[in-house]
């Protein structure tokens, strides 16, 4: 099947804008696996004199994270989709959470900058040449600024692919059907499969320039189909900065253990996140 690209794309997440956070709660871990991705930033102070780039808002389950994770952070969050932003702004935010409505492949126009950090979940394998956009990412970094990516992305294994197919065949397009969004759904299913694996957008990000690549897969369900990607804009990473990585990956070997996976990888929610569900 034909991808949705650029204009189509957005006018299809405009249309889909009025049920997508009802479809999404429906998804197991799929807030908790964003504040994690979130958290993983290791902003200072809570986030405090940083400003945040959230890359794809959507309705704002990222920027929600985000905040989560830096509350005294400076955030801009910008969607090519108008409907997406109408419900992100509906919702209560502090004054320091803007909205813009801007598409990732023309990141390089924006005035505000250069980020601190950058935020993407679940947009690279939307946009049509995400190096260009890596690129955009990377130029409007400071020095030292981090970029995580959370993302659909297959481990490479014939069993996650199988798994991915079988949850979209019997859920997910048959739920976004009811919607009246089918094709949104069935691009989001054909989109996963043919993006980068995460090894192969691991090395994307290498090429890109960006240095300290580091993948980290999400527990439940989705392990083997979501990961999140760390990296940093430069190759000089201060001691702090790679201790702080170095005790990411630790926390994050300690969430998946006691938890069996279906492939038999572990995964366990933190105490945090034991906190943050609600009830």
């Amino acid at each position: 099947m034909a991808l949705l690209h650029d204009h189509d794309l957005a006018h299809a997440f405009d249309d889909a804008a009025r049920t997508y956070d009802l479809l999404t709660a429906l998804n197991p871990g799929y807030q908790t696996d964003l504040r994690r991705s979130a958290r993983r930033l290791r902003l200072p102070d809570e986030g405090a004199g940083q400003h945040v780039l959230d890359l794809g808002c959507g309705t704002g389950a990222s920027t929600r994270a985000l905040l989560r994770a830096a509350p005294h952070a400076r955030i801009t969050a910008v969607d090519a989709s108008s409907g997406m932003l109408r419900r992100a702004r509906a919702k209560p935010w502090p004054a320091r959470v803007r909205f813009v409505h801007q598409a990732a492949e023309h990141l390089q126009t924006m005035r505000e900058g250069p980020f601190d950090a950058v935020f993407a979940a679940y947009l690279f394998r939307n946009v049509t040449f995400p190096d260009s956009v890596l690129a955009s990412v990377r130029s409007r970094l400071r020095p030292g600024g981090r970029l995580v990516v959370h993302e659909y992305s297959l481990s490479g294994s014939v069993v996650h692919r199988a798994l991915w197919t079988a949850v979209c065949q019997g859920v997910i397009i048959p739920v976004g059907t009811l919607s009246g969004d089918r094709a949104l759904y069935r691009h989001l299913w054909q989109s996963v499969l043919d993006f980068d694996t995460a090894p192969a957008f691991a090395d994307r990000l290498s090429r890109a320039g960006f240095t300290g690549v580091r993948t980290a897969p999400v527990a439940g369900w989705q392990t083997g189909i979501v990961h999140t990607f760390l990296a940093r804009n430069d190759s000089a990473a201060t001691t702090e900065q790679t201790e702080q990585m170095d005790q990411t990956d630790q926390t994050d070997q300690m969430d998946r253990t006691g938890q069996m996976g279906r492939t038999g990888q572990m995964g366990q929610m933190d105490q945090t996140d034991q906190t943050e569900r609600p009830a």
